[in-house]
């Protein structure tokens, strides 16, 4: 049968169906809240259920009052009650599945590919920076990649691809494509972007190809002649996995809102910039967030570090914490709750 959902604090209710996950239901309700994977995976969407039984992959039945639930993977068994991070009245995303056509690919460092996707003449598909997309695979399951290109170019996508051992895309069907194969991708998901609404000074911060929803977000802000201030933190092991760093480089030079710093974990003796772990970086220079808004994407270690030590340490209200953590969209397990 169908149960209602309540949003704790609010007079938000709308309807689940049966065996229907409470963040498709806000979804189809006009409703959004933080997500990334959709599959359990990452943490992203977690919140807490306040009141009420639900099934939740992962935990099993659970009676309110709970926290760390994954609102992507709870399916009511009766009315509940959610806290979520942050929820929103948004239309219903209008998706596409497309069948796109491989344009061009790249290797601009050894483990990462630019792959280039261009739609049927006549085809765009409208999303906003910082959203991603999913390709579909022989068997039916799914990969999410970020589109790097910003959404005025929307007739295709730019992917940032970084390359996994056994993975099934990057390392199993990735090498074999070639310019004019095709792939099946769906778009767009994710709630990874700039809040529309706020002119605060944002941090960007990045791992590996998280650059690649930021690259979108900046060249959006660009196209749009805004000037909301911008500093990208972007993190890696060695300066060759920072890819593309002349990219944000230019921008650094162009543009008076944009800063970019560079930050390296295991630096080479050539090395003469920031070094440590790329939050940390955040914290040297920004000790006070409480009137920034910070949008972390790619390793999850990260961005649950950086979300922790920023919100308990430096003042940022967890609501303007937004993240996308990249996991492996494989994998069948969730992230454990604390």
């Amino acid at each position: 049968m169908t149960h209602d959902v309540r949003v704790a604090g609010t007079e938000i209710v709308f309807p689940c169906e049966p065996d229907e996950a409470v963040l498709d239901a806000a979804e189809r309700a006009g409703f959004t809240m933080p997500y990334s994977c959709r599959k359990g995976v990452c943490s992203t969407c977690e919140g807490g259920l306040t009141a009420g039984a639900a099934d939740v992959r992962g935990r099993g039945s659970l009676d309110g009052p709970a926290d760390g639930v994954l609102l992507c993977q709870t399916r009511p068994r009766s009315d509940v009650e959610i806290a979520p991070q942050r929820i929103a009245r948004r239309e219903p995303p209008a998706r596409k599945t497309v069948t796109a056509k491989i344009h061009k690919i790249t290797h601009p460092a050894d483990d990462v590919a630019v792959v280039a996707l261009r739609f049927p003449i006549g085809v765009r598909a409208k999303f906003r920076a910082g959203q991603y997309l999913t390709v579909a695979l022989p068997d039916g399951d799914t990969r999410n990649y970020s589109m790097a290109n910003p959404p005025h170019q929307n007739d295709g996508a730019l992917l940032h691809v970084r390359r996994v051992p056994g993975g099934r895309f990057s390392g199993e069907i990735l090498g074999g494509l070639a310019k004019g194969d095709t792939l099946r991708v769906e778009l767009p998901f994710g709630e990874f972007c700039l809040d529309a609404d706020s002119d605060r000074p944002a941090v960007l911060l990045a791992t590996g190809t998280g650059f690649a929803p930021v690259k979108s977000i900046v060249e959006d802000q660009v196209k749009r002649g805004d000037d909301r201030p911008l500093h990208l933190y972007w993190g890696a092991r060695r300066q060759t996995d920072l890819y593309l760093a002349d990219l944000p480089t230019q921008w650094a030079r162009r543009y008076d809102w944009f800063t970019f710093t560079p930050v390296l974990s295991d630096p080479g003796a050539e090395w003469a910039g920031r070094t440590g772990h790329v939050h940390r970086a955040v914290l040297a220079d920004h000790p006070d967030l409480r009137g920034h808004e910070v949008y972390a994407c790619g390793n999850p270690a990260m961005t649950a570090a950086a979300r922790d030590e920023f919100t308990s340490g430096a003042g940022l209200p967890a609501d303007r914490f937004y993240s996308d953590a990249f996991v492996p969209s494989g994998d069948s397990q969730p992230v454990a709750s604390a």
